[in-house]
């Protein structure tokens, strides 16, 4: 006999073998065991999890002469028919080759005939999903009253495409995926009982790929065996025949996009490439190393969550402190769309390159995520003491003349106590802004006119408009009741405002501030000169 795939050859000949489908297994045998058993059933789930091998040991046990605890023995005279493929009463019929009216009414004529052997023919109906509308037609009746020797079990990966009419004539049970430990747990077994020798971290990464199906991890595992035979086989061997890369890559990496380092993100992709990996699967698993940090940086004991070694685990919670929610999410995105647009392009590597160039070079993106980075990228700057400047290619017209906030001091004689305190704190309150707002409330001075209120006068509009916001005066006035026990009713006013209740006059309102900060918003490149 040739040779025989692993997913076939380790069918399992008994409930007690299917794995991750506990739930539907206990309720089939109960079925059994008190001979309350269904004229049709609907199996529905994701590829690989047992839907066809629990159709035929459902067929084997319903028809077995000595059932034990609901599941076959596998000794007497029909179950061994049926473990051989030779029995009349197991009748399978692949719907995606035999959908037509045609195909149905066959089966309408042939379940008038009793089985030859056991108690029942059973109709395994496979991708059930792919009947036409005439064909579902056809089998309502028949599938609603057959024959009492007769069961229907309908096996689909799309139920939503089943009409309401058969859905309502049948039992359904939906097939989970299958855990990672679980798959693990069987490969580990089979493994040893095919006297192979294979690493416990293979073992799990192909679990893991698998993404829930049983069958695809017996496939890799498989190909795997077939391309290193005789050898034992490693992580590094399966990430070969996968075209997938090690976790440390992407933690590399995305520390690389952190730090801005275009270069080293360029030599990452040189070296996948050189090492002939696979582009979509780098994506794709780059999106699951960032979806592992969101669930450490974002989940109470997300470790729990994760299933990987404790070495990696470390390596990505270290990761996770330096890098916030808003940005794991913003690279997600980035990275699921280039994962959707990348599959019809001729190119991989050029639109790979160019996303990670964007993400390092948040001056290249003019997307609105892109502009949301570099005003981020901007406060961070500001913060440690970066100035940015304008250089002579990326503006045009003349440079405004710099604007400088005026002397200020209050207006009237007799200043209130508690607003002479609050002018005299005030460097102490900038302290607890951060960001653009440090820097604009830096440059703001507060003072006091005749009228009981407390302004504050901004360098120019800009400052104005962000210390409006009823969320940063709420903030202002927070803090200045922290300092000194008092609320404060608040104007917010510009210099030129300021000079026109001094009684100076007005000038130009343009200011360089202005023009670095709304550069941003308008889509102006910035360059950056460390003082």
């Amino acid at each position: 006999m040739g040779y025989t795939a692993l997913y076939r050859k380790w069918r399992p000949k008994a409930f007690e073998g299917v794995m991750g489908q506990e739930h539907i297994v206990q309720t089939i045998k109960n079925q059994i065991k008190a001979d309350k058993i269904a004229h049709a059933y609907l199996f529905c789930g994701t590829r690989g999890t047992g839907k066809t091998t629990m159709s035929k040991l459902f067929g084997k046990a319903v028809n077995c002469l000595s059932p034990v605890d609901g599941s076959p023995c596998n000794t007497c005279a029909v179950c061994e028919i049926i473990n051989e493929n030779r029995s009349m009463n197991i009748i399978e019929i692949d719907a995606a080759s035999n959908n037509g009216v045609d195909n149905i009414r066959e089966i309408r004529e042939e379940v008038k005939y009793t089985p030859t052997e056991g108690k029942y023919k059973v109709y395994i109906i496979d991708e059930v999903h792919m009947l036409s509308t005439g064909a579902f037609n056809a089998l309502l009746k028949t599938l609603e009253e057959p024959p009492s020797h007769v069961i229907f079990i309908l096996a689909t990966t799309e139920p939503h495409k089943i009409p309401a009419t058969i859905l309502s004539r049948c039992q359904r049970y939906d097939f989970k995926r299958i855990g990672i430990s679980t798959i693990a747990e069987t490969l580990t077994y089979y493994m040893q009982e095919e006297q192979i020798t294979i690493e416990d971290k293979a073992i799990r990464y192909i679990a893991k790929v698998a993404d829930g199906s049983m069958r695809d991890a017996l496939s890799i595992l498989d190909q795997c065996i077939a391309f290193y035979l005789g050898q034992a086989i490693t992580l590094d061997k399966v990430l070969d025949i996968l075209g997938a890369v090690d976790t440390q890559i992407f933690i590399d990496l995305m520390d690389a996009i952190g730090q801005k380092d275009a270069k080293t993100c360029m030599e990452f992709i040189q070296q996948m490439v050189r090492q002939g990996r696979d582009i979509n699967q780098f994506i794709m698993d780059l999106i699951g190393h960032l979806r592992n940090i969101l669930v450490l940086k974002s989940v109470t004991d997300g470790s729990q969550i994760l299933d990987m070694s404790k070495e990696n685990m470390a390596a990505i919670k270290e990761q996770a402190d330096h890098v916030s929610e808003e940005s794991i999410i913003y690279y997600i995105k980035i990275f699921s769309e280039l994962e959707a647009k990348i599959k019809y392009a001729s190119n991989k590597r050029i639109l790979l390159e160019v996303e990670l160039m964007k993400l390092c070079q948040p001056s290249m993106d003019n997307s609105a995520m892109g502009l949301l980075e570099r005003i981020k990228d901007l406060e961070e700057k500001l913060e440690k003491g970066v100035q940015v400047i304008q250089t002579q290619h990326q503006v045009a017209h003349k440079e405004p003349e710099k604007k400088t906030v005026p002397n200020i001091k209050p207006l009237s004689k007799a200043v209130p106590e508690d607003i002479k305190e609050a002018i005299k704190r005030w460097e102490n309150l900038v302290e607890q802004f951060s960001g653009i707002g440090k820097a604009l409330m830096r440059d703001a001075k507060p003072t006091f006119v005749e009228d009981g209120w407390l302004y504050i006068v901004c360098k120019d509009d800009v400052g104005k408009k962000y210390l409006s916001q009823e969320e940063v005066m709420d903030k202002i006035n927070t803090a200045l009741e922290t300092m000194g026990n008092k609320q404060f009713d608040l104007k917010i006013i510009d210099s030129e405002e300021y000079k026109m209740l001094s009684g100076e006059g007005s000038s130009t309102h343009t200011d360089q501030v202005q023009n670095n900060y709304e550069g941003i918003t308008s889509k102006v490149n910035l360059d950056v000169e460390i003082l």
